[in-house]
């Protein structure tokens, strides 16, 4: 049996794949038991990194929780293109450039299809697609300027589900949006390919979160585990790993891919 090479003679080129050293990283919803997760990922590999959101309280909580002097949190709106706007122009005074958007904000609703109201409908789109449309914008139009005056690349991650991909029930507003946003990205992906702009969608399979917690009560839970390979939910670290790839030179060859964190849900549903 071959004996096992010495950690002294790890590749350096190869543990370095993952590190964001020097980077810049925005967290739109980060302020989100997924989203603060993500967040800390990516500080953690030595990016600095801005979390975005709507509620100062939370922004605070979640720049104390990751920790460290290069996290900060930037109040935006980001159904609002002018909030959106002003979010890239004050990251790029304070950072001085941006290297990984990540567009975590999401919210669910368990309301039968016949019942769901104007209101409801339009909420939930703005949240989880068109926000999500106009973010892709503010950001892609600096992302684009720079790679054709500087040749400098770029990492988008959408944060998509499995709702988005197969039809789940009672969450219907939800699996529309969801869906349009991995439509997008696969578009963005093909259109800005050659500036060495990377779009890939993060797919989530079941994890407890704000915006699940109204669907996913005992009975749905024990449903779900028992269909899952793995036999249990997703725990926010488990989103690490595939996040770190695609924000990293590891994935530098990935765009316009969607890369499902499931537990092996998908394989049980084929």
């Amino acid at each position: 049996m071959p004996e096992r090479r010495a950690a002294t003679d790890a590749d350096p080129h190869l543990q370095g794949l993952f590190a964001l050293g020097g980077r810049v990283a925005v967290v739109i919803g980060g302020t989100g038991t997924l989203g603060r997760s993500m967040a800390a990922a990516l500080r953690a590999a030595g990016a600095a990194v801005v979390v975005a959101g709507r509620d100062a309280v939370r922004g605070a909580e979640a720049v104390d929780a990751i920790g460290g002097a290069a996290t900060r949190f930037v109040a935006c709106d980001t159904t609002r293109r002018d909030q959106l706007d002003e979010l890239v122009a004050a990251v790029r005074r304070v950072e001085g450039s941006i290297d990984v958007l990540v567009n975590a904000a999401g919210v669910n609703s368990a309301t039968p299809f016949l019942e769901i109201g104007e209101d409801e409908l339009e909420a939930l789109m703005a949240t989880n697609a068109t926000a999500v449309a106009r973010a892709c914008q503010a950001f892609g139009r600096y992302f684009v300027e720079r790679a054709t005056t500087e040749e400098i690349g770029a990492s988008i991650i959408n944060v998509g589900s499995e709702a988005g991909r197969r039809p789940l029930s009672r969450v219907f507003t939800y699996s529309m949006a969801k869906a349009a946003v991995h439509n997008l990205t696969e578009n963005l992906a093909r259109e800005w390919g050659p500036l060495g702009i990377r779009c890939n969608v993060l797919v989530p399979g079941f994890f407890p979160a704000e915006q699940n917690r109204a669907i996913l009560d005992p009975a749905r839970v024990t449903a779900i585990v028992e269909r899952t390979p793995l036999r249990r939910l997703g725990a926010p670290d488990d989103l690490h790993g595939a996040l770190l790839l695609l924000a990293s030179d590891a994935g530098r060859f990935i765009t316009g891919t969607e890369l499902v964190v499931d537990g092996g849900f998908d394989v049980h549903n084929l």
